[in-house]
């Protein structure tokens, strides 16, 4: 049996997904990511361990946050991790033996849910977008392959210029992370809880964050055109308090003659990423197109 191995590198947690033959799933972890590690040498060594614990395994794909040189499996610049030029894939595979590729973490979400996820068996495009410490973007076509340059996505850097936001950035407003601070609160679904209970802040920056999805989705839709939008990340946890206005949003703002597009929560969840950079692995480093 072909074993791969999915990491996915978050600001917060190490995530992992061991995936066997017909991507049966044989183990997931998740372990905190080391902090303050801006040479990459503890995250580096922690994700070592993981592989090395594992047992027999022929390939590993790593998905990164930040900017990522997909072909050389480096990180070029990750604001999340404080890494700059970090060839993570090299790096791993001279502790480990064990070839390694790296891709950006929103990729390898998408790749995650378009084969195995909420997009598997459904034609055209999917747009995967992870509302979570942040927001961003991927669209990956039928054969999993990137729209756009690796660069691409970064909505959630998008700055207002004026009007109640003026020099926040859509994650500020829009991502759970985002929320929470504006609300003062621990969380998104404190937020949203406060908020059914009420609270007057809280719907303040509920609404706040379903407005401008709204718009952001709205142009996401218009301009690449996805037959499939998959959300994740934490506020995906939302279910219909999330889904239904925003569905309504931007059927109401997308143009007419566009065919309709379908919101669905990620199935895979927290381990999309994890789940598309084993998938990639397969595929790149063991040349298993099935």
């Amino acid at each position: 049996m072909a074993v791969v191995f999915g990491i996915d590198i978050g600001g917060t947690n190490i995530k992992t997904r061991l995936v066997g033959d017909d991507d049966e799933v044989l183990a997931e972890h998740v372990v905190p990511t080391p902090r303050n590690d801006p040479a990459g040498t503890a995250t580096l060594d922690a994700v070592a361990a993981l592989v090395q614990a594992a047992g027999p395994v022929e390939g590993v794909g790593l998905a990164v946050p930040g900017v990522v040189d997909e072909t050389t499996g480096t990180c070029r610049y990750s604001v999340n991790l404080g890494w700059r030029d970090l060839p993570v894939a090299r790096l791993l595979t001279e502790r480990t033996g064990i070839p390694a590729l790296a891709l950006h973490d929103v990729r390898a979400g998408a790749i995650g849910e378009k084969w195995s996820g909420a997009g598997a068996g459904r034609s055209g495009p999917l747009a995967f977008v992870p509302l979570g410490t942040g927001v961003a973007v991927s669209v990956v076509d039928d054969d999993l392959r990137r729209v756009g340059p690796p660069t691409a996505g970064e909505v959630g850097h998008i700055r207002f210029p004026r009007g109640p936001f003026a020099g926040l950035v859509l994650e500020d407003v829009a991502s759970a992370g985002g929320m929470a601070r504006r609300a003062g609160l621990p969380d998104a679904e404190a937020v949203l809880t406060a908020a059914r209970a009420g609270d007057a802040r809280a719907a303040a920056v509920w609404r706040d964050c379903l407005e401008l999805l709204g718009d952001a989705l709205t142009w996401l839709v218009t301009v690449t055109a996805p037959t499939t939008v998959v959300i994740g990340g934490g506020l995906a946890n939302a279910g219909a308090a999330l889904f239904d206005p925003l569905t309504a949003a931007v059927a109401a703002r997308t143009p007419t003659f566009l065919p309709p597009v379908e919101l669905l929560p990620a199935r895979h969840g927290s381990g999309a990423a994890a789940a598309g950079a084993a998938r990639l692995a397969r595929v790149v480093l063991l040349g298993d197109e099935g």
